[in-house]
Protein backbone atom coordinates (compact mmCIF):
# COMPACT_ATOMS: atom_id res chain seq x y z
CA UNK A 1 0.00 0.00 0.00
CA UNK A 2 3.19 2.82 0.80
CA UNK A 3 4.14 1.56 -2.89
CA UNK A 4 1.01 2.63 -4.06
CA UNK A 5 0.41 5.92 -1.71
CA UNK A 6 4.25 6.87 -2.87
CA UNK A 7 3.19 6.24 -6.77
CA UNK A 8 0.07 8.95 -6.29
CA UNK A 9 2.20 11.35 -4.43
CA UNK A 10 4.89 11.49 -6.78
CA UNK A 11 4.62 15.32 -8.56
CA UNK A 12 4.47 13.87 -12.20
CA UNK A 13 1.18 11.93 -11.58
CA UNK A 14 -0.57 15.04 -9.71
CA UNK A 15 0.94 17.11 -12.79
CA UNK A 16 -0.60 15.13 -15.56
CA UNK A 17 -3.72 15.04 -13.50
CA UNK A 18 -4.00 19.06 -13.95
CA UNK A 19 -2.73 18.85 -17.51
CA UNK A 20 -5.34 16.69 -18.13
CA UNK A 21 -8.14 18.56 -16.52
CA UNK A 22 -7.08 21.83 -17.59
CA UNK A 23 -6.65 20.28 -21.35
CA UNK A 24 -10.61 19.64 -21.17
CA UNK A 25 -11.30 22.82 -20.10
CA UNK A 26 -8.92 24.52 -22.91
CA UNK A 27 -10.76 21.98 -25.64
CA UNK A 28 -13.92 23.76 -24.92
CA UNK A 29 -12.26 27.04 -25.91
CA UNK A 30 -10.79 26.75 -28.72
CA UNK A 31 -14.23 23.86 -30.10
CA UNK A 32 -16.12 26.89 -29.16
CA UNK A 33 -14.25 29.45 -31.25
CA UNK A 34 -13.47 27.31 -34.00
CA UNK A 35 -17.62 26.61 -34.28
CA UNK A 36 -18.23 30.42 -33.72
CA UNK A 37 -15.63 31.92 -36.28
CA UNK A 38 -13.73 29.58 -38.09
CA UNK A 39 -15.87 27.13 -39.43
CA UNK A 40 -18.75 29.84 -40.76
CA UNK A 41 -15.78 31.67 -42.62
CA UNK A 42 -14.54 28.43 -44.42
CA UNK A 43 -18.43 27.35 -44.82
CA UNK A 44 -18.36 31.01 -46.54
CA UNK A 45 -15.35 30.07 -48.50
CA UNK A 46 -16.82 26.23 -49.72
CA UNK A 47 -20.00 27.62 -50.00
CA UNK A 48 -22.14 25.44 -47.95
CA UNK A 49 -24.22 26.11 -44.66
CA UNK A 50 -21.71 24.18 -42.28
CA UNK A 51 -18.17 23.13 -42.63
CA UNK A 52 -19.36 19.57 -42.06
CA UNK A 53 -21.44 19.25 -44.84
CA UNK A 54 -18.90 19.89 -47.33
CA UNK A 55 -19.01 17.24 -49.65
CA UNK A 56 -16.86 15.58 -52.55
CA UNK A 57 -17.99 13.18 -54.73
CA UNK A 58 -20.11 11.58 -51.76
CA UNK A 59 -17.23 11.81 -49.84
CA UNK A 60 -17.93 14.52 -46.12
CA UNK A 61 -14.01 15.84 -46.67
CA UNK A 62 -15.50 18.43 -44.32
CA UNK A 63 -15.21 16.37 -41.29
CA UNK A 64 -11.70 15.49 -42.20
CA UNK A 65 -11.11 19.46 -42.83
CA UNK A 66 -12.54 20.55 -39.73
CA UNK A 67 -10.74 18.19 -37.76
CA UNK A 68 -7.48 19.34 -38.79
CA UNK A 69 -8.34 22.62 -38.98
CA UNK A 70 -9.42 22.29 -35.01
CA UNK A 71 -5.79 20.50 -34.61
CA UNK A 72 -4.00 23.36 -36.03
CA UNK A 73 -5.56 26.00 -33.88
CA UNK A 74 -5.23 24.01 -30.99
CA UNK A 75 -1.36 23.31 -31.23
CA UNK A 76 -1.33 26.74 -32.61
CA UNK A 77 -2.82 28.02 -29.79
CA UNK A 78 -0.97 26.08 -27.33
CA UNK A 79 1.96 27.26 -28.92
CA UNK A 80 2.10 30.95 -29.11
CA UNK A 81 0.00 30.91 -25.43
CA UNK A 82 2.20 28.24 -23.58
CA UNK A 83 5.15 27.04 -24.93
CA UNK A 84 7.06 30.04 -26.43
CA UNK A 85 6.06 32.25 -23.45
CA UNK A 86 7.52 29.40 -21.13
CA UNK A 87 10.37 29.58 -23.25
CA UNK A 88 11.16 33.26 -23.42
CA UNK A 89 10.52 33.59 -18.94
CA UNK A 90 12.67 30.05 -18.21
CA UNK A 91 15.61 32.23 -20.82
CA UNK A 92 14.73 35.59 -18.67
CA UNK A 93 14.78 33.79 -15.60
CA UNK A 94 18.15 32.25 -16.35
CA UNK A 95 19.73 35.14 -17.10
CA UNK A 96 18.76 36.76 -14.34
CA UNK A 97 20.54 34.25 -12.42
CA UNK A 98 23.32 34.17 -14.63
CA UNK A 99 23.33 30.77 -16.03
CA UNK A 100 24.08 30.49 -18.85
CA UNK A 101 22.75 28.56 -22.09
CA UNK A 102 25.00 25.19 -22.80
CA UNK A 103 27.26 25.35 -25.86
CA UNK A 104 25.71 22.33 -28.19
CA UNK A 105 28.07 18.97 -27.72
CA UNK A 106 31.24 18.72 -30.01
CA UNK A 107 29.82 16.19 -33.07
CA UNK A 108 32.08 13.60 -34.19
CA UNK A 109 32.46 15.04 -37.49
CA UNK A 110 34.22 17.98 -35.65
CA UNK A 111 36.08 15.67 -33.62
CA UNK A 112 37.44 14.19 -36.87
CA UNK A 113 38.27 17.54 -38.68
CA UNK A 114 40.60 18.44 -36.07
CA UNK A 115 42.12 15.54 -36.36
CA UNK A 116 42.63 15.94 -40.01
CA UNK A 117 43.97 19.68 -39.67
CA UNK A 118 46.33 18.61 -36.63
CA UNK A 119 47.40 15.69 -39.54
CA UNK A 120 47.79 18.16 -41.73
CA UNK A 121 49.98 20.29 -39.18
CA UNK A 122 51.86 17.47 -38.26
CA UNK A 123 53.02 16.81 -41.97
CA UNK A 124 53.49 20.23 -43.37
CA UNK A 125 55.90 20.89 -40.20
CA UNK A 126 57.71 17.09 -41.00
CA UNK A 127 58.30 18.19 -44.43
CA UNK A 128 58.65 21.51 -44.80
CA UNK A 129 59.39 21.81 -48.59
CA UNK A 130 56.03 19.99 -50.10
CA UNK A 131 53.59 22.34 -51.27
CA UNK A 132 50.67 23.05 -48.79
CA UNK A 133 48.13 20.97 -48.92
CA UNK A 134 44.29 22.91 -49.29
CA UNK A 135 41.67 21.57 -46.88
CA UNK A 136 38.74 20.02 -48.46
CA UNK A 137 35.35 21.87 -47.59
Amino acid sequence: MQGFKNFLMRGNVVELAVAVVIGTAFTGIVAAFTEAIINPLLANAFQVDELEAFEVGGVKIGLVLAAVLNFLIIAAICYFVLILPMQKLTEAHDRLRGVTPEEPAETDVDVLRDIRDLLREQQADANPTAPPVTPAP
